[in-house]
């Protein structure tokens, strides 16, 4: 491509359960310049296959997909160059959602995400990620940033053997009362263990704590 061509837009790919989410996405995007909407998806299935077929640059991703595979899986496998019969490294993939809590974010980030933005952003600030994204560029919104900076300057501690094992136990399904029986523990203890694993895991329910516990292999 010589100087005074053009560069070719940025081709994007919308995965969000929302249709009306990716209507208005699609009707932003579209009137933007250097930016082109190749395809949507409403599942995380849905936004491999199709990233397969149309080779986009940026995927915008939205974490909570309903049923099925969720957002922070569908990002680790297009990260990791695993759209169905693609035999090309993935596309960037932009987290775009209204939820910043500390697990959410440790999880994109650890997937592959390049960026993590929130759906309460300005339209320039998206603009802004989709370039920086598209070039490689970590792109975070501020109010992100922020809680990764927080993370790093203090890192939270490790789980004792006592919450892993409590851990084990929610991994399989296990209620508070049903915990304390195989532990031989008591329901008030087990109780306690669980607000200090919540708020090492940075989470604040048992599905979020056996989900970032799965990313970071604390679980056997």
């Amino acid at each position: 491509m010589s100087p005074l061509e053009p560069s070719p837009p940025i081709r994007l790919l919308l995965c969000d359960d929302h249709a009306v989410v990716r209507a208005g996405l699609r009707a932003l995007l579209s009137s933007t310049d250097g930016m082109e909407v190749v395809g949507e998806a409403g599942s995380g299935e849905e936004a491999l296959a199709l990233a397969a077929r149309v080779r986009p640059d940026v995927v915008l991703m939205d974490l909570q997909l309903g049923g099925g595979m969720d957002g922070v899986t569908a990002t680790r496998r297009l990260s990791s160059g695993g759209a169905e019969g693609s035999g090309t490294a993935g596309p960037r993939v932009l987290v775009l959602t209204m939820f910043d809590t500390d697990a959410d974010i440790t999880r994109a980030i650890e997937a592959g995400a390049t960026g993590y933005l929130l759906k309460a952003e300005r339209p320039e600030e998206l603009f802004a990620a989709i370039r920086d994204a598209a070039s490689g560029r970590t792109a975070l919104s501020a109010p992100v940033a922020d809680r990764v900076l927080a993370q790093m300057r203090s890192p939270r501690p490790a789980l004792s053997e006592r919450e892993r094992d409590i851990l084990r136990q929610l991994a399989l399904g296990l209620g508070n009362r049903e915990i304390a029986r195989a532990l031989f523990i008591s329901e008030a203890t087990v109780k306690t263990h669980l607000g200090r694993i919540y708020a090492k895991l940075g989470v604040d329910t048992r599905a979020g704590a056996v989900a970032v516990a799965g990313e970071r292999r604390l679980l056997p």
